[in-house]
């Protein structure tokens, strides 16, 4: 059984969709940028990847913090933001491909149902 709702797992196995990764650097500073990314189903994970990707800051902020959160969102016509973020323990995964897993601690999703509205939970 997954940690996301139906409706999450439904909007997040859609269209594809750019997500956005945050991370928090040495000075304390937050890092901000859009990235591919996947949801593996049998370990219940969102994964973040991309090109020479071990070289990258966002890969170096999850080594040292151990912590990462990704936003995947849109709009539909002619104004539904829908979306959902997820927070929790990051990995910086060295192979086979350098990638960050981001293990969901907490979940926000809003839009995804007809009724519209928003569900935040922690989730361990």
């Amino acid at each position: 059984m997954s940690i996301f709702t139906e409706d999450e797992l439904s909007y997040l196995r859609g269209e594809r969709r750019l997500g956005r990764l945050a991370t928090v650097g040495p000075d304390g500073m937050p890092h901000v940028t859009p990235v591919g990314w996947s949801y593996d189903p049998e370990s219940d994970v969102v994964e973040v990847g991309g090109h020479e990707f071990a070289a990258t800051k966002k890969y170096r902020d999850v080594q040292r913090t151990g912590r990462a959160a990704l936003v995947v969102d849109d709009v539909l016509a002619p104004w539904q933001p829908r979306g959902v973020e997820i927070r929790g323990d990051a990995a910086a995964v060295p192979e086979p491909d350098p990638h960050i897993r981001i293990r969901p601690t907490r979940i926000v999703a809003w839009g995804l149902s007809e009724a519209g509205g928003r569900s935040t939970r922690t989730v361990s």
